[in-house]
């Protein structure tokens, strides 16, 4: 196999979470379980947002695409995680590799963005709400949106690219239980300065700016909310915000103690991979739902509707 005009090791092995069978079965149960239930987790809301019309706004626009995202993200590595689990040859090949790679970064660079659109979003609602229809019309919606999974593509290609330039002449034994960009980038032959460079610009360019958006737009809502003299008024505001930070905070949290932590394959490591690969696309859709009165609200009207229909 070619990469860069260099031979490259055909396949990775993938060291995993542990050696003991015992151990591997338990954790496929358990991860299997987690799989299932963020699948339905947010296929489900995906569901109800799409049947009923009082969730047809903005906000439920953009968590409409934070599902989807958050159930493609756990199916780009919880499934090779499980088969891994079951298998005596924890292998992935080079492609297969760098694949996983981009879709990782693709899924997070895209969350980032949609996060802070709806921060904006909600910015906008509570600052601006006789202003709030014109200022995020459908077709405002659907371009940020839209920028939002273009900008994480754009992001995660030219990483894979810079990636792909690299020489891996072996060992090709990866400490965790995916392909991610930190512990790949320490089986490069070549100098991976460039590849660095890269995910250190990402982080402070769409990490920083995603951050700063999210950051001006909670200000401006706190400062908004503490200005309405009706207590009502205020816990309504901070009721419907604090499902989004709690995601938020889980997000960056994770993403930056992973990706500013040098590699080292170390539990530590993994279990904050494990953190917002694995269990941030399950929490998300119990945040949104368990703490929303309007989601619990539509899924009640989901049921009865259903009932009716099957009596």
């Amino acid at each position: 196999m070619e990469v860069g005009n260099e031979t490259s090791v055909p396949v990775f092995v993938l060291l995993g979470l542990s050696n003991n069978p015992q151990v591997q079965v338990l954790f496929f149960v358990v991860f299997l379980v987690i799989y299932l239930l963020t699948l339905v987790g947010n296929l489900l809301i995906l569901l109800i947002i799409h049947t009923d019309s009082h969730l047809h706004t903005p906000m439920y626009f953009f968590l409409r695409h934070l599902s989807f995202l958050d159930a493609f993200y756990s199916s780009v590595m919880v499934p090779k995680l499980l088969e891994n689990l079951l298998s005596k040859v924890k292998t992935i090949s080079f492609h297969g590799c760098f694949t996983q790679i981009s879709l990782v970064i693709f899924s997070g660079a895209t969350e980032a963005c949609l996060l802070s659109v709806m921060a904006y979003d909600q910015f906008q609602a509570v600052c601006h709400p006789l202003l709030y229809v014109v200022a995020m019309n459908r077709r405002v919606c659907t371009g940020l949106a839209g920028a939002s999974w273009t900008i994480g593509m754009s992001t995660s290609l030219m990483n894979t690219l810079l990636l792909a330039q690299q020489h891996f002449c072996g060992p090709n034994l990866i400490r965790n239980f995916a392909c991610e960009l930190p512990p790949v980038l320490l089986l490069a032959c070549s100098d991976p300065y460039s590849s660095i460079a890269s995910i250190l610009t990402t982080m402070v360019v769409l990490g920083l700016g995603t951050l700063v958006l999210l950051l001006g737009s909670y200000s401006r809502i706190i400062v908004t909310a503490l200005g309405i003299n009706s207590a009502t008024g205020r816990s309504k505001i901070f009721s419907t915000c604090s499902s989004h930070v709690l995601v938020v905070i889980i997000f960056y949290c994770s993403g930056v103690l992973r990706y500013t932590t040098p590699a080292s394959g170390s539990a530590l490591e993994q279990v904050v991979s494990m953190q917002y690969s694995v269990v941030t696309p399950l929490l998300n859709p119990f945040i949104y739902s368990l703490r929303n009165k309007e989601m619990k609200a539509a899924l009640r009207r989901v049921l009865a509707r259903k009932s009716r229909l099957t009596f």
